[in-house]
């Protein structure tokens, strides 16, 4: 598929609902190990989940939508991480 048209495909935010287009949002994955990380490239395999912000994020772990979305549990020191490293890069 182009790229220009899967950069097209709306996704849901976890924290809010919003729907925007892939390359706006931030990319959360589950990886095969069972580990949760932050998805910079947004092409990395594995259960993704998307939000809008940081602030987005942050709401979503503590409602634990995002556990749900990638159906595991998130540990607070990774939640922390992942946090961490959305602001430093965005």
């Amino acid at each position: 598929m182009p790229e220009a048209i899967a950069n097209k495909r709306e996704r849901t935010c976890v924290g809010c609902g919003e729907q925007s287009g892939k390359a706006s949002l931030i990319r959360i994955v589950r990886l095969a190990d069972g580990s949760v990380a932050y998805d910079p490239t947004g092409r990395v395999a594995g259960r993704g989940a998307y939000a809008c912000s940081a602030e987005c994020l942050r709401k979503a772990l503590k409602a634990k939508k995002l556990q749900r979305a990638l159906k595991t549990a998130i540990q607070s020191e990774d939640a922390e991480r992942i946090i961490a490293e959305v602001e430093k890069t965005g």
